[in-house]
């Protein structure tokens, strides 16, 4: 067996992997009895609540209503009793810092009773209220280490859950987490913000078009998730993959993802186990995932649910992440979840699925006849319009170190946002724009030429995978979003973005109507061609990779920020301040603290990465090619020794490579040392612009040694090991 020792005990583990744990009796329980069977759900909020507990918490979960906190205490009763009934010691406040992870509190239900014993308490106070250090997290600036008063604050929108443990559970409550000051320090507090700015103007719209009481109107979300598998015996021979969650070095391997074999091909029974264990517990948690299947990459996957209201969505969000992570460690798998693990291949991404509607009406369900249903028009035009104005805002919400590495090919969106509708709705606006909207294109049926096969409905337009946003039949894909982040970002830049469009609708249409019904049609009529002659720059539908397409953008003025430091400082524009300002969604001193958060982030990302490179070329890189220099030099004195003249091309060319390697190791030493003056984008810059080529650098010079170097001293799992071998 070849390979150094390190990576032929990885070999050897995943080549005699054996199950860790006994198989599921999948065929005794039947999934419709346990879904949702760790939740507490509206079915058992209305089973266990005195009634007028539960009609007034089902107003506020279901109509926005202000909480009564009166009813805090029946609710906190009932939520132990059904807690401890399920193993439950202890309840969590769960909430998402903007660190873009979980965060949790755990507390005991047991309190001393004085005599020696204990007894189980939980109140309405302790349902509503937690107090974690809000100085831990980031805020910045928000809070100072001496200020360390934070609160996490009850969701009733969001379902609490039982979390399984081995060695019992926990009552798992979701809250917002704020600042003593009422300041949001979390992703969820901007995310239902902007869920009640959108509620209140689409109101406005549906008012228009004669809907007294329509219900509240909610985005939904259903994100796909990608990810990676590997043998974790892989995972844990690679520094970068423990520590930065991609690999920092690889040479490209014999066979990538050009076969085209991968995608849709038949799961390996390791992976299926996982994944079904996985889901098993997903549906426990009521999480609604619904497909799964391999993706375009060797040893890439994609989960993906039914789409729900955005809030629980992003919430349930975090758990898939959570429990992939989990359940493939059972299976001897780590779970990647960074946008570019392996260079040359494809990154993940999450796709975005994204609606507006209320519990009745998806508001972006075009009907069988499109373009006589003026009420969607109205609305798809109202995010067509949002998306043109705000596009930097989407733009910026994806804008990460580990998504740098992702967009821009192989299926991910260039960073130029551009909207796809399809040849359906593209017509039906440009008959619009002209002022004679008379037809749909019709959807037909496929003729596949094979008598045993059935005629296939046809839907009425292509699909587009190069769109970084693009309608796909009765909601917005937006694919920009990467693998490894949180969505309530993306879901908080387009709820706002529509918000604000969908005010501009209803003024107008208010305007133009005076109260008058009738009017209705040719106020309709009129302010849609103004959307579209203001913003149709936003609609592509054609191939977003080519070089044609981002000269098209430029001359549509459609902005192109090609990495994360171009994209973060359009944060603290004025217009993108005032927006989030003026629906309550972030304060301008919020906004700024994201700035800076999301900026000193990058840094932080890209300084462990040069760390971690410059540490594997020194330690284990360099080592191994002085090693093999070493070798090569010995045959080759003992050639010439024995009278024979040696060929010395493959010492000369390992030698000039060590070379190479040894001055790029000093220019990341360099850059590293440098102090960069200024504020924090000052040191982004400094970062993006010296120390990423830095690295890049020493990647093309230990790649070029992988080729080379004997297999017996190369000390890293390679690609064809880590991707191929399951």
């Amino acid at each position: 067996m070849s390979g150094s020792t390190a990576r032929n005990q990885a070999v050897s583990a995943v080549t005699n992997y054996k199950p860790i744990s006994a198989p599921l009796n999948f065929a005794q329980t039947p999934i419709s009895s346990f879904f949702g069977a760790n939740v507490f759900s509206q079915a058992v909020m209305e089973e266990r609540l005195p009634k007028a507990v539960f009609k007034s918490l089902k107003r506020t979960i279901e109509r926005g209503e202000k909480l009564d906190v009166a009813v805090a205490d029946a609710v906190a009763n009932a939520m132990k009793a059904w807690a401890i009934e399920k193993g439950a010691t202890h309840y969590a406040h769960v909430f998402y810092p903007l660190t873009g992870i979980t965060a949790e509190k755990h507390d005991s239900f047991l309190s001393p009773d004085g005599k020696g014993g204990a007894i189980t308490e939980f109140s309405g106070k302790q349902l509503i209220q937690g107090e974690p250090d809000a100085s831990s997290f980031p805020s910045g600036g928000i809070r100072a280490t001496f200020e360390a008063r934070g609160y996490t604050a009850w969701d009733v929108t969001s379902p609490a859950y039982i979390l399984e443990n081995p060695n019992g559970t926990v009552l798992v409550i979701p809250t917002a987490f704020v600042s003593w000051t009422g300041e949001a320090l979390d992703k969820k507090t901007p995310l239902l913000r902007s869920m009640q700015a959108l509620n209140k103007q689409a109101q406005r719209v549906l008012k228009l078009f004669g809907h007294e009481d329509p219900g509240f109107v909610f985005a939904t979300a259903g994100p796909e998730q990608e990810y990676f598998l590997i043998d974790r015996n892989f995972y844990f021979a690679r520094p970068d993959l423990t520590i930065c969650g991609r690999t920092l070095f690889g040479a490209k391997p014999p066979k990538g993802q050009e076969f085209e074999d991968q995608y849709f091909g038949a799961i390996p029974e390791r992976v299926l186990a996982c994944m079904l264990e996985a889901e098993r517990e997903l549906f426990k948690l009521g999480v609604p995932v619904k497909t799964r299947h391999n993706e375009v990459a060797p040893s890439q996957y994609e989960i993906a649910p039914v789409y729900e209201n955005a809030n629980i969505a992003a919430d349930h969000q975090q758990l898939v992440m959570i429990t992939l992570s989990r359940v493939a460690a059972k299976y001897g798998l780590a779970c990647l979840l960074h946008e570019k693990p392996f260079a040359g291949i494809n990154g993940s991404g999450k796709h975005l699925n994204w609606s507006l509607g209320t519990a009745k009406a998806n508001l972006l369900e075009p009907g069988d006849t499109p373009h006589e249903n003026a009420q969607f028009l109205v609305f798809c035009a109202a995010v067509i319009r949002a998306v043109h104005k705000y596009s930097k805002l989407l733009r910026i919400t994806i804008s990460h170190s580990g998504n740098d590495h992702r967009l821009g090919a192989n299926e991910a969106p260039p960073a130029i946002i551009s909207a796809y509708l399809g040849e359906q709705l593209t017509d039906i606006f440009e008959q619009i724009e002209k002022g004679k909207l008379k037809a749909s294109k019709a959807k037909g049926f496929m003729n596949v030429g094979v008598d045993t096969l059935p005629a296939l409905p046809k839907d009425a337009g292509d699909r587009n995978r190069t769109s970084p946003f693009a309608f796909t039949g009765n909601k917005f894909e937006f694919r920009a979003v990467g693998s490894s982040q949180s969505i309530n970002g993306p879901l908080v830049a387009l709820n706002t973005m529509v918000a604000e469009s969908l005010d501009f609708v209803a003024t107008e249409l208010e305007k133009a109507t005076k109260g008058d019904p009738k009017k209705l049609n040719d106020a309709v009529q009129k302010l849609l061609q103004a959307i579209l002659k203001d913003h149709k720059a936003i609609i592509f539908n054609g191939d977003n990779y080519t070089a044609a397409w981002h000269k098209e953008a430029e001359k549509r003025g459609l902005p192109n920020y090609k990495n994360t430091i171009e994209a973060l400082p359009h944060l603290l524009d004025k217009d993108v301040v005032e927006l989030l300002a003026k629906y309550h969604v972030l304060s301008e001193r919020e906004t700024h603290s994201r700035y800076e958060i999301y900026t000193e982030r990058y840094c932080k990302d890209i300084n462990t990465e040069a760390m971690l490179c410059q540490s594997v070329a020194k330690r284990m890189i360099l080592p191994a090619a002085y090693r093999y220099q070493g070798e090569l030099a010995g045959a080759a004195s003992a050639i010439n020794a024995a009278g024979k003249k040696s060929d010395t091309s493959a010492l000369d060319h390992v030698t000039g490579l060590v070379g190479e390697l040894e001055k790029a190791v000093a220019g990341l030493d360099k850059a590293l040392g440098h102090k960069a003056e200024g504020d924090v984008l000052a040191h982004a810059k400094h970062y993006r612009d010296e120390v990423v080529p830095a690295m890049l650098a020493i990647r093309k010079v230990t790649d070029e040694l992988e080729a080379v170097i004997a297999d017996d001293l190369w000390p890293l799992p390679t690609y064809q090991e880590m991707l191929f071998i399951k």
